[in-house]
């Protein structure tokens, strides 16, 4: 398993601060934010096209400030949901534009990766539909599929799509982590494998969050066996199973031995990213929870290492 000290502090912890999508101009200020809680192995985001521009023009700032608190960017979250959608040529080649602006930003802070959500289904969302974290609820479950007629070109289109994202990650010498959450299409671990099946890629892997996958009821120590050769990369929290939450370990229902167990039987020696928190976790002090369940980690990592 990996070096004990090489915890992550997820992009969730500045969500929880400041919203979502938290400012990018104050990126800096993030960056002092999870270094003073005594992280040095952190998450940036760039939410959206403009987010991504605006990192891309202040790279060199913003790894000044990196080197200052000495810390290292693992995985750099490139958020762009359009991606995933029932795209025009021009309009896939804006989204692939964006996201090569993302590689490029994740390869100049040194990144093993890059991460976003799975594909979202393919619904007929309204053109105003904003950015969110979670695609779930009545206004979700009122909105209309794709029309049948066009599922196939849909999904010939969509592995496309995602096969060439994959080779411009590769190009910069990154992974591509697949997130799930609710209102992916990729939200379990049998639905993931069957797309990274179909799109081919060796560099597609799967962002295994415990939270999310726990309530969904998908097998957590099933799940890491099975994509074994598809995880470098985990979000941990608790979940009590029942409702979307990102809890400190323990606050849930997870069952942590077994997990760990399991995780050192794969021998996994990818990073572990602490994922606590969002607006639908109520936390009182968020401080305190990346804190001790950062401690908690360590004494699970170095018991079986």
């Amino acid at each position: 398993m990996n070096n004990p000290m090489d915890i992550c502090c997820a992009y969730l912890y500045i969500i929880s601060r400041y919203g979502y999508p938290p400012p990018v101009a104050d990126t800096v200020k993030h960056i002092g934010a999870m270094a003073a809680l005594g992280f040095s192995s952190i998450e940036l985001e760039g939410i959206g096209k403009e987010n991504i521009q605006y990192l891309l023009r202040n790279k060199t700032a913003v790894r000044d400030v990196l080197e200052k608190h000495g810390c290292s960017v693992p995985v750099f979250c490139v958020v762009l949901p359009q991606l995933g959608g029932d795209l025009t040529a021009s309009e896939r080649a804006e989204c692939l534009e964006s996201f090569e602006m993302g590689c490029e930003t994740a390869k100049f802070f040194g990144a093993e990766g890059v991460l976003d959500n799975g594909p979202l289904l393919p619904l007929q969302y309204p053109a105003d539909m904003p950015v969110m974290r979670h695609y779930s609820g009545a206004e979700m479950d009122a909105l209309l599929p794709l029309p049948a007629s066009k599922w196939e070109h849909y999904w010939g289109q969509l592995t496309e799509t995602y096969r060439l994202a994959c080779g411009i990650a590769s190009k910069y010498g990154l992974d591509y982590h697949l997130h799930p959450c609710e209102g992916s299409l990729t939200v379990s671990t049998d639905s993931f494998l069957f797309f990274a099946e179909a799109v081919g890629a060796p560099n597609l892997m799967f962002n295994l969050d415990t939270a999310n996958q726990f309530l969904i009821r998908d097998n957590l120590p099933l799940s890491l066996i099975r994509l074994k050769d598809r995880i470098k990369y985990i979000h941990i929290s608790d979940n009590d199973g029942v409702k979307a939450g990102h809890f400190a370990p323990g606050e849930g229902n997870i069952n942590w031995e077994v997990f760990f167990s399991v995780l050192r039987e794969i021998d996994f020696n990818g990073k572990l990213a602490i994922d606590v928190g969002g607006a639908e976790t109520p936390i009182a002090d968020i401080d305190a929870a990346y804190k001790g369940t950062a401690n908690w980690l360590r004494e699970r990592v170095a018991r079986g290492g």
